[in-house]
């Protein structure tokens, strides 16, 4: 008997631990177990069948794959010990196998709320480069290169020794400091009010007058350097009105005798803080010297004041970056100009004296595509490039020149945002001082349009000698157009209106001067 356990003890002993030998966990419990019933002489429960089950299930799994074999039989013995927390983990992974949809809204719906269309944005891009890239080579093939850059010299002189738009705008000097002294003289009380008053006015319909009846009378004065001309005598006028304006109303508070002079009427009475120590703070009327004169007539800005904020330092990286802007899209202008648009415009002189509306249509939308373009550059080139370049320079600090007007969805933010330093010069000249005696708003706006398209005429008909109309009709088109979209249409209906009244308006009025210039200079179209 005592032969037969000994040879009996190692052999169950052995038996146990390969039985028990697929998982550690469970050899232990196994163990214990048995020791514990034995102990006690009661007869175990009886297992072994699940027991049995399980270990050859995870032996098996153990002979393919080790230790996933043993990963397994671990997570086994654990999903025992927890089998509630397992059969809900079950129900749930059934139930997200069964139900896969929810309650949601497609991507390019607007309730969707999804905004990021980066990838549509860039698609319209490589759209816009390719469509535009085939549009040049057609050009390029059919017309050949038309860029001469001398040709841009005879745009602004008939003559090489004679130079009537230079000589011309070197004459604003004269009314420039005839504002100047009308202001010093004003100042100091040897005129009175009313006569400065008349001085000024004289001097700024002079400013109109003057520059207007020299381009119609001297004949080598060129197109393109009248309208520079006039460009820059407009500019002045505006300035030189809000110049004698703020003076006015600083003489206004002087005599007052406020104890404060307030910001809002541009005539601070302490000392503040603008952007730099070596800047000093000016009051008036010291403010009255060429140096601050000729500073403001510099200054990209319309709006004057006696203590602009300034740029504590000129960053040579940022200027010479503009300065490299502005070489190379007045190059890239003049040379779309001559290769893309200048066809384009002779191309249409036929359907437009024959009268053949669908051709004029087809020639219309051909031409948008371009001119569009070259606005858009002559944008950035002027309003980014170039007054950002004098600005750096003067060390102008306020460099708001435009806002998102691309974001437009009426026509009147379009107006407020595309061209800031006017709509400052507007809005504080113009529109609130007709506010404060009474007129409505809608009243004001059109006469705020009204004078914009007064300038925008002026601009044109006298450089080309012939009055059409067609700028100012244009302009005061945009009042019925702004209560339309206003009214009608928002959000990107809204935006897309603004587009194409910018698209499509330009080039009508653009192939209208062209037509009666033709007509008129040359008695026949081409």
């Amino acid at each position: 008997m005592s032969d037969r356990a000994e040879m009996r003890g190692p052999v169950t002993r052995r038996r146990r631990t390969t039985i028990s030998g697929g998982g550690g966990g469970a050899v232990n419990v196994k163990q214990a177990n048995g020791s514990k019933w034995h102990d006690t002489g009661e007869k175990p429960p009886q297992y072994p069948a699940k027991a049995k089950t399980e270990d050859e299930v995870y032996r098996h799994a153990s002979t393919n794959n080790g230790k996933m074999g043993r990963e397994m039989g671990m997570s086994g013995q654990q999903q025992l010990t927890h089998s509630p927390r397992k059969q809900r983990s079950a129900a749930e992974d059934i139930n997200e196998r069964l139900s896969c949809h929810v309650l949601q809204e497609s991507l390019l719906s607007s309730a969707s709320g999804y905004s990021n269309y980066r990838g549509i944005l860039n698609w319209c891009v490589v759209m816009l480069v390719l469509s535009n890239a085939r549009l040049f080579l057609e050009n390029i093939i059919k017309y050949g290169i038309l860029v001469d850059p001398i040709q841009v010299v005879s745009l602004f002189l008939k003559d090489p020794y004679s130079w009537p738009s230079a000589c011309l705008i070197i004459t604003s000097n004269v009314f420039i400091l005839a504002a100047l002294y009308t202001e010093r003289r004003l100042a100091v009380g040897t005129i009175s009010k009313t006569t400065g008053l008349i001085l000024h006015i004289f001097n700024l319909i002079s400013m109109l007058i003057f520059p207007s009846a020299t381009v119609l009378t001297v004949t080598s004065i060129t197109p393109v350097g009248g309208v520079l001309s006039l460009a820059v005598y407009t500019v002045l006028f505006l300035k030189l009105y809000s110049y004698q304006d703020t003076n006015r109303w600083c003489r206004e508070i002087r005599q007052a005798k406020a104890k404060r002079l307030t910001r809002s009427y541009s005539c601070p009475s302490v000392a503040q803080s603008n952007g730099s120590a070596v800047h000093s703070h000016v009051s008036y009327p010291g403010n009255l010297t060429h140096r601050d004169m000729y500073y403001f007539v510099f200054a990209p800005t319309l709006c004057y004041q006696l203590n602009f904020p300034r740029s504590p330092r000129i960053r040579k990286r940022f200027l010479m970056r503009r300065l490299f802007e502005m070489l190379f899209f007045m190059q890239l202008l003049v040379g779309l100009i001559q290769q893309w648009m200048v066809p384009t415009i002779q191309n249409s002189m036929k359907p437009f004296q024959e009268m053949d509306f669908s051709r004029m249509v087809e020639r219309l939308l051909k031409l948008a595509v371009p001119n569009h373009l070259i606005w858009l550059i002559f944008f950035y080139w002027f309003f980014h490039s170039s007054m950002n370049f004098v600005a750096e320079l003067l060390q102008f600090g306020d460099r708001e020149f435009y806002r998102d007007w691309w974001n437009s969805e009426s026509v009147t933010y379009f107006w407020a945002n595309w061209n800031i330093p006017v709509h400052k010069w507007c809005l504080r000249h113009f529109y609130k001082p007709m506010l404060r005696k009474g007129v409505n708003k809608f009243l004001a706006q059109t006469a705020v349009f009204l004078v914009s398209a007064f300038f925008h005429e002026y601009l044109v008909s006298v450089p080309l000698k012939m009055f059409r109309l067609w700028a100012f009709m244009g302009m005061m088109a945009q009042v019925p157009l702004a209560w339309f979209v206003g009214r009608f249409l928002n959000g990107n209906y809204g935006n897309a209106a603004v587009w194409i009244s910018l698209i499509i308006g330009q080039p009508v009025a653009v192939l209208m001067y062209v037509h009666d210039y033709y007509v008129i200079h040359y008695g026949s179209t081409t």
